[in-house]
């Protein structure tokens, strides 16, 4: 009766360990999509559809798409990369041109490099991502959207340490994109906290710095002048469709990046979405 006893209370400690130990990551069926999800549980949910617009809408950016097409065609060739850092203004197309330069070398291109995109609060999970992706042949783009680290969040120093620093480093087959609106993604008060409390704040201000230098591109995106905003929204209204009088358009455009207080590739889809919905009001 007592070894009875004790077997099943042996089974039943066993089931709660095994319920407490985090899933073991599975392997995804990389060819089943060009984009997935990664989650912090191990699972890499692949994208339906991405939501990307075609590379040539992008404008004003010319030199920035340029650099990371040059990039990704290299990286997707098994040629060498660099880690990308995409920063500036919101809504200047950091994110819109990440997405449209990998489905434009997946699909125009026929180059099976996958997009996988990887939320900021699970950057911690990033050592196991890898894992996974070592081994696979397939070449990976690693996507984190507005990465950026406030006071008190040491994260930033496991991600140094995966995107070069470590022992293994990051695998061939994969680099690193990341957004943010931030050239040095760390707050400044963070910078200057350690600076402060540092037996050697020069010393503390490379530490933090040397964040950004992982990233072997740096693209800068800014507000647009007025000219190129225009042309923006004239290509976008073209693309869904869209028409009025030039002089139409370009006058409601404007009062529309007035009421926004900036001029960007993203207030201009705005716009246009907008006028595209009011338009099919008017038609019902």
């Amino acid at each position: 009766m007592f070894k009875s006893n004790q077997s099943s209370l042996l089974e039943r400690i066993a089931t709660a360990l095994e319920r407490m130990a985090p899933a073991k990551a599975v392997l995804p069926p990389w060819h089943a999509a060009s984009a997935f999800v990664w989650q912090a549980d191990g699972v890499l949910q692949p994208v339906a559809s991405v939501n990307a617009l075609p590379l040539d809408l992008l404008l004003g950016i010319d030199h920035q798409k340029q650099s990371l097409l040059h990039n990704t065609l290299a990286f997707a060739a098994g040629k060498p990369a660099n880690n990308a850092l995409l920063w500036g203004a919101r809504g200047t197309g950091k994110s819109s041109l990440v997405k449209a330069v990998q489905q434009h070398v997946f699909v125009q291109h026929q180059r099976p490099v996958v997009l996988v995109d990887i939320h900021r609060e699970d950057i911690g999970t990033l050592p196991q991502l890898l894992s996974i992706i070592r081994k696979t042949h397939t070449r990976v783009i690693i996507f984190c959207d507005d990465l950026s680290f406030s006071k008190g969040d040491s994260s930033y120093k496991s991600l140094k340490a995966v995107l070069e620093g470590g022992v293994e480093g990051r695998p061939d087959n994969a680099v690193f994109y990341a957004t943010s609106n931030r050239r040095h993604l760390l707050s400044r008060e963070m910078i200057e906290n350690e600076q402060s409390t540092a037996i050697m704040p020069g010393e503390a201000v490379e530490e933090n710095v040397s964040l950004s230098d992982r990233f072997g591109l740096w693209l800068g995106f800014h507000h647009l002048d007025q000219a190129t905003y225009l042309s923006i929204v004239e290509k976008y209204a073209a693309h869904v469709g869209v028409m009025l009088p030039a002089e139409q358009l370009h006058a409601e455009a404007l009062e529309w990046s007035a009421t926004r207080g900036a001029r960007s590739g993203r207030v201009a889809w705005q716009f246009i979405t907008d006028l595209q919905s009011k338009t099919l009001v008017d038609q019902h």
